[in-house]
């Protein structure tokens, strides 16, 4: 990882994740399932987890909005897009609130749990 790469993931208090990130473990997800059910799968979890409280749903453009309220506070956006049938994109943009401009890399590794735990409920595609 260049010098660039850690500055900006750990003195930063923002992730995204894109298709051709340069870290690996930015990168879109695709999974083998529909954006409908992608997106009751992503409400359904956040909605059961004490740790996360939805703030939005947009189904026509396949967006939920929700905030971390144990813990470190962030605000997580979760995109879900169908590229083709049963190939569905779970993509995640999250910025943590704090005092400072940077946290560390705590947003990456939210990003990061997320995905691990999506990856048990749908078959990743490769």
């Amino acid at each position: 990882m260049s010098l660039k790469n850690i500055i900006v993931k750990y003195f930063n208090n923002h992730a995204e994740t894109s298709e051709n990130h340069h870290d690996t473990t930015l990168q879109t997800h695709y999974y083998k399932t529909t954006k409908d059910k992608g997106l009751q799968m992503v409400e359904e979890y956040f909605s059961k987890s004490g740790a996360y409280q939805v703030n939005s749903v947009s189904k026509e453009h396949g967006e939920i909005s929700a905030y971390v309220k144990k813990g470190r506070k962030a605000f997580i956006i979760v995109t879900i897009i169908m590229v083709r049938p049963y190939q569905t994109a779970i993509d995640f943009s999250v910025t943590t609130e704090s005092l400072l401009p940077f946290d560390f890399g705590y947003s990456t590794k939210l990003i990061q749990r997320l995905y691990n735990e999506f990856n048990k409920t749908f078959p990743l595609i490769d």
